[in-house]
């Protein structure tokens, strides 16, 4: 399973491990993602998806799933996430 938001894209990112010395090491920076379930008030049910603790606030700032799928472009959104804003569409139509 990768390593990536389902929601905001973030992925994880490489950097180094300095020691006092100055010697570098490479390393890995992975997303704080936790496994969690937002309820879709438009279609009235609710969805497993695994997000990043900045995305789950981004969701809760903007007012819910349903607005931060309108708001977000799909290139940024995963294959179920982008499925979920399409239903969302057909259900708006």
């Amino acid at each position: 399973m990768s390593r990536i938001c389902e929601l905001t894209g973030k992925g994880r990112m490489v950097g180094h491990n300095v020691s006092h010395a100055n010697n570098k090491t490479k390393r890995v920076f992975l997303p704080n993602l936790q496994n969690v379930t937002l309820m879709s008030e438009k279609l009235d049910r609710s969805f497993k998806l695994r997000v990043s603790t900045a995305g789950l606030r981004s969701v809760e700032h903007v007012g819910g799933l349903d607005n931060w799928l309108i708001k977000t472009g799909e290139e940024k959104l995963s294959a179920r996430a982008a499925k979920i804003k399409r239903e969302l569409h057909k259900a708006a139509a």
